[in-house]
């Protein structure tokens, strides 16, 4: 979220309001304004300091003049604020570990409205993995919601597991394929892909892990250090941000991919929020 330089600091009520109705929406994107707005006041006030010690009151000193300094200073501030490395991002990381990694509220919407009503499979999934989750948000940044939601609709809530050559479970909730750099183990199973925009049935090789938190870690590592997926990072603050970001890099074939991705996040935000 880019700061707008002439919009006022939350120093009046009505920008107060606004951050509160911000972090309704979506928490995370409102603890980087948050702290945008404070490192944008700690600046003012060191400008004003400084200001204050270098400089001495004179005869055309009045309070035009002065107001006309605070109001520089402000915009001066404001435009030094959110830079990359700078205060804001220390201050956002603090308060997205003391609020635990906040999560995007689902808004009430028709459309959410009628989802369909979550099933205990579901509920149980959600439980099962928001640790490993919260772990893998806290090395991408991307909201553990969303991740979870995402293996869900991989894996279909953990009933269309990856299987080994023994029938046992792959531990792959991401669909990950195995591809030449990968030196871990493999399970080789029958699946769907999309030429063209038809579905055809393929057999592929696909990550095997020892458990899930394993398939968790990998995914974030994938989602960090791949320049394919730099734009998914940059653009994952809402739901529909992840989902496009995924399908347009091409993490999935399915052209629907972003759509239906969209919709499981939704279901697991409102599984979320019962269960708080």
């Amino acid at each position: 979220m880019a700061i707008n330089p002439n919009a006022p600091l939350a120093t009046d009520t009505r920008s107060i309001d606004a951050l509160k109705a911000s972090a309704a929406r979506d928490p995370k994107a409102a603890i980087k304004e948050a702290a945008k707005q404070f490192e944008a006041l700690f600046m003012q006030q060191i400008m004003k300091s400084m200001r204050e010690s270098t400089m001495s009151s004179g005869l055309l000193d009045n309070s035009g003049t002065q107001m006309g300094t605070e109001m520089l200073d402000t915009q001066f501030a404001t435009k030094m604020t959110g830079l990359p490395g700078g205060l804001s991002e220390v201050i956002a990381r603090q308060l997205e570990r003391q609020m635990g990694g906040a999560q995007p509220a689902i808004p009430d919407t028709a459309a959410t409205k009628t989802l369909p009503k979550a099933t205990p499979t579901q509920a149980g999934f959600v439980q099962q993995h928001s640790s490993a989750a919260r772990a893998a948000e806290a090395a991408t940044g991307i909201p553990a919601a969303f991740m979870v939601a995402q293996a869900a609709h991989e894996s279909g809530w953990g009933k269309r597991d990856i299987r080994n050559a023994d029938g046992s479970s792959s531990n792959n909730l991401f669909g990950i394929k195995a591809g030449a750099s990968w030196k871990g183990a493999v399970a080789e199973v029958t699946t769907t892909e999309y030429v063209d925009g038809q579905p055809r049935k393929v057999t592929a090789k696909f990550r095997a892990y020892a458990s899930p938190a394993e398939s968790f870690a990998d995914y974030a590592q994938l989602m960090k250090t791949s320049p394919r997926y730099t734009g998914v990072l940059a653009n994952s603050s809402t739901a529909e941000g992840f989902a496009r970001g995924l399908q347009k890099a091409g993490y999935a074939t399915d052209p629907a991919y972003a759509d239906k991705l969209a919709r499981t996040i939704n279901t697991t935000l409102r599984l979320q929020r019962a269960m708080t």
